[in-house]
Order: structure tokens, then sequence, then C-alpha cells
């Protein structure tokens, strides 16, 4: 017969593994980031502008190799802020749109499992300015000890968001602009 003091810790071992394994398997189920880098870039003859976040949050579920961003419009921080004040309430409307977001799935295949770097493309939907497009995007994944880090750089048509740009500046703001998204997931 087991004594109440033995089984008592029997039951606080099992419940420790199962503790443990279960954050292992949930590890393993999805990578998440909260500290995702976004940086713009538009260039013209006349000016170049600069914006960068480093607050947007992803997550990845390998299993169905979905992968999910959201960026809060104006976290985008610009050098000067007549810039970053009219970027948020002439162009990308900030305060009726106030995030900007992709939901996709990874359209090659990765074994989460192995270290490796993964040229990935993935096929989801941009939301931007309040617009859906449907996007295949290039990127990078790279994974080292069974933490993942993503890069990608795309470009982003105004026209496709119906983000409209003044003629008063149009020589000033590019057309397409360059976006940067980085980070690491845990």
């Amino acid at each position: 017969m087991i004594s109440l003091k033995r089984k008592n810790s029997i039951w606080l071992y099992l419940f420790s593994f199962g503790l443990l394994f279960n954050g292992q398997l949930k590890a393993q189920t999805s990578f998440t980031s909260k500290e995702i880098k976004v940086n713009i870039f538009s260039s013209t003859p006349l000016e170049d502008i600069k914006a960068q976040a480093i607050n947007a949050v992803s997550v990845i579920i390998p299993k169905s190799k979905q992968i999910v961003f959201q960026i809060p419009i104006k976290s985008l921080v610009f050098s000067r802020s007549l810039m970053q004040e009219h970027f948020n309430e002439s162009y990308m409307e900030s305060d009726k749109f106030p995030t900007a977001s992709f939901k996709g799935n990874i359209l090659d295949n990765i074994d989460f499992s192995k270290d490796g770097i993964y040229n990935v493309n993935v096929k989801g939907i941009l939301n931007m300015h309040g617009v859906s497009k449907e996007r295949i995007i290039k990127g990078v994944i790279t994974i080292t000890n069974s933490k993942l880090s993503i890069n990608s750089n795309f470009n982003v048509a105004c026209v496709d968001h119906e983000i409209k740009i003044p003629s008063v500046v149009f020589k000033k703001i590019a057309e397409v602009i360059s976006v940067t998204v980085s980070g690491n997931y845990q």
C-alpha cells in the first residue's frame, strides 16, 4: 500500500510532467512574435520617405502552414512629425483604418523541426486601407535551434489599396512603396 505522502508526490510529479509536456507541445504547434519590424520606403527624385514600426504581431502555425501579421498603422514612425501626420490623416486614414494585416498560407514545404534557411512563397490576403488584395509574397524563414525568424521585402502599389496621393505632393511620394518585414518568433 502506498502512503498518502508518496501518493501526493507521484501526483505532483505526473502533474509537473504533464505541464512540461503540454508546454513543449504548444511550442511546437505555433510560433508567435509581438516584435515584428516593418519598414516602408518611398523614393522619388525629390524626396525619400522612410518609416519603421517595431510592434507588429505575427503567428505562424506549422501544421497548417498558416501565417498572420497585423500592424497598427499609427505605430509607423517617420523622421519628421509632419510626414507622420500627413501619412496617418491624409493617405492611410488611420482613424478609419487602424490596422494593416496579412493572412496567408506558406506554399512551400518546410520541416519546422530542422534547422535551415527556407525560401518561401506565401499566398494570402493583404488588407490595407480597408482594401483586400490577394498576393503571393516571397520571403525567407530561418530556423536555428528551434527558433524561427522571417524576412521579406515586397512592393505595394498605392492604387491597389485605394490610397490617394494628392497632385500637390504626387512628385514627392512614389506610386509603389517598398515594404520590409522581419522578426524573431518564440
